[in-house]
């Protein structure tokens, strides 16, 4: 038991996804609660973040999501759902303090690396990974922006996914060089955070349409 335990602790995947799930439930619910749902609603929105792009994730390879596996999932979840509650009561707008925000780029990393992990172990093409890993990290946020009744942010010119496109870029070279699993996934998490933190400290954005002048 105790070895089993060990494996589960030092397992990349399992980190990352661990994290991902708590991080994302946290900001998902947090945005919720901006918008006065219930708590019911809150702890809807708060799970779907958490668990729709790893649903989606798994569809793709072929495999029963994880979240109608293992009860542990929604027990993860939850503990981030109930953090964003607690984060409520005893800060004003939660989900703009830096905590949420932090959240919002830990849990982006994670769940990119996540992605990244299942997709090489299927075996699935270089850009097959990098698009996994995105669609796991930014998934749960466009769902959870559908249902806040707006449109998914990931489509505007906020530096978001572009983090996960990079940091799962990453993990492909740290595999394709031989680096271990381990090494790999920090890489890819540290490499995602960071830059979706840089981002939101510099106000990157990338450009649209009507910003490309036109030649005459």
């Amino acid at each position: 038991m105790t070895q089993a335990f060990l494996a589960g602790v030092l397992d990349p995947f399992a980190v990352m996804n661990a994290i991902g799930l708590i991080a994302f439930a946290l900001v998902g619910s947090t945005k919720a609660i901006r918008r006065e749902f219930d708590l019911f609603g809150v702890a809807v929105v708060g799970l779907a973040t958490a668990f729709a792009g790893g649903v989606t994730r798994d569809i793709l390879v072929g495999r029963i999501p994880l979240a109608l596996q293992l009860p542990g999932e929604i027990a993860l979840g939850t503990i981030g759902v109930l953090l964003a509650i607690g984060l409520h009561l005893v800060l004003d707008s939660a989900d703009d303090h830096p905590v949420a925000l932090v959240a919002d780029g830990v849990g982006l990393g994670a769940f990119t690396t996540a992605g990244a992990i299942v997709a090489v172990d299927v075996g699935v093409s270089g850009f097959g990974v990098v698009a996994i890993a995105t669609i796991n990290a930014v998934g749960g946020g466009a769902v959870a922006d559908i249902l806040l009744n707006r449109s998914p942010f990931i489509l505007f010119e906020d530096f978001y996914a572009s983090c996960s496109v990079l940091g799962a870029i990453v993990y492909l070279g740290a595999t394709i060089v031989g680096l271990t699993a381990g090494t790999a996934a920090a890489a890819c998490a540290g490499t995602t955070v960071l830059v979706r933190l840089i981002a939101v400290a510099y106000g990157w954005t990338l450009p649209t349409a009507q910003s490309i002048q036109r030649v005459n």
